[in-house]
């Protein structure tokens, strides 16, 4: 079996991918087999494994590193060897993209973005000031995405000019791919684009929905959502910082539809199970 360390499951990761606990996810199959390839999984970024010494320098040993390729063979192994050999925890996904694809994980599709993948972080643009949905599509971006992108807030009126001189893709104002359209805001938007497929993610989203487009029947989280998104808008002024508190409630939301939306709380709390004599 190998040392544990030195290797991850696909539920393992499954289970850490979308929350504030996801590695550091590296794609390293072959530049050819990554060239033909539809998807990522959620939040990897494409590297060279024979240039690992290179792009090492990227990462410190505090971090969690996992590489993957197709099937957990000869590719990623000698990957994660390199980093290790370079001081860097760096495990294998068992059974590479394959087995994570059988079990179920959350993928991205490719291409949407042009050179998210080897170019560096990313870059999106949007309105100033913002409140559920401009705070909603990053913290998407940043979890699913790209977990290094850069987000930027400027007035309304400049945010296509200044996706143009920022290199930057615009979002969340009207006449551009990551939008409103009909019923649907832009993080549903964002979702149908990347081809994201996960239960947890699309009941979130309806709570975005309903609090983002004044539609609170849709879910009855929805009001609460708006709530402390207000809230937060009234007593923070700086809008980076806004956005990253922002994040927390999200994650919040992520985790409570993946792993609690079941759970109640009631009062008087239940009596503790007595044991047998």
């Amino acid at each position: 079996m190998g040392d544990p360390n030195s290797s991850i499951t696909p539920q393992d990761l499954i289970d850490r991918i979308g929350t504030p606990l996801a590695p550091h996810v590296i794609d390293v199959r072959r530049a050819a087999a990554f060239a033909e390839a539809d998807d990522v999984i959620a939040g990897a970024v494409w590297r060279d494994h024979r240039q690992a010494a290179a792009w090492a320098a990227d990462f410190s040993r505090d971090d969690d590193i996992v590489v993957y390729c197709v099937r957990g063979h000869q590719v990623s192994q000698s990957a994660a060897a390199r980093l290790r050999h370079l001081g860097l925890p760096a495990r294998v996904l068992r059974g590479g993209i394959e087995a994570y694809r059988a079990a179920a994980g959350p993928l991205v599709r490719r291409g949407v973005v042009p050179g998210q993948s080897s170019d560096g972080p990313t870059r999106w643009v949007t309105r100033e000031k913002p409140k559920v949905d401009r705070v909603a599509c990053p913290w998407l971006i940043r979890r699913f995405v790209d977990p290094d992108a850069a987000i930027h807030f400027v007035e309304a009126d400049w945010v296509e000019a200044a996706a143009v001189e920022l290199g930057a893709i615009p979002f969340d104002i009207p006449g551009v791919a990551f939008s409103h359209v009909g019923e649907r805001c832009s993080f549903d938007a964002f979702i149908e684009a990347f081809g994201l497929s996960d239960p947890a993610l699309e009941r979130v989203a309806r709570i975005v929905r309903g609090a983002d487009t004044g539609r609170p029947e849709l879910a009855p989280e929805a009001p609460g959502l708006l709530a402390v998104s207000l809230g937060l808008s009234a007593i923070e002024q700086d809008d980076l910082a806004m956005m990253e508190q922002g994040f927390a409630v999200y994650d919040a939301l992520y985790g409570w539809a993946r792993h609690a939306a079941a759970e109640t709380h009631g009062w008087p709390p239940a009596p503790a199970a007595r044991g047998t004599a």
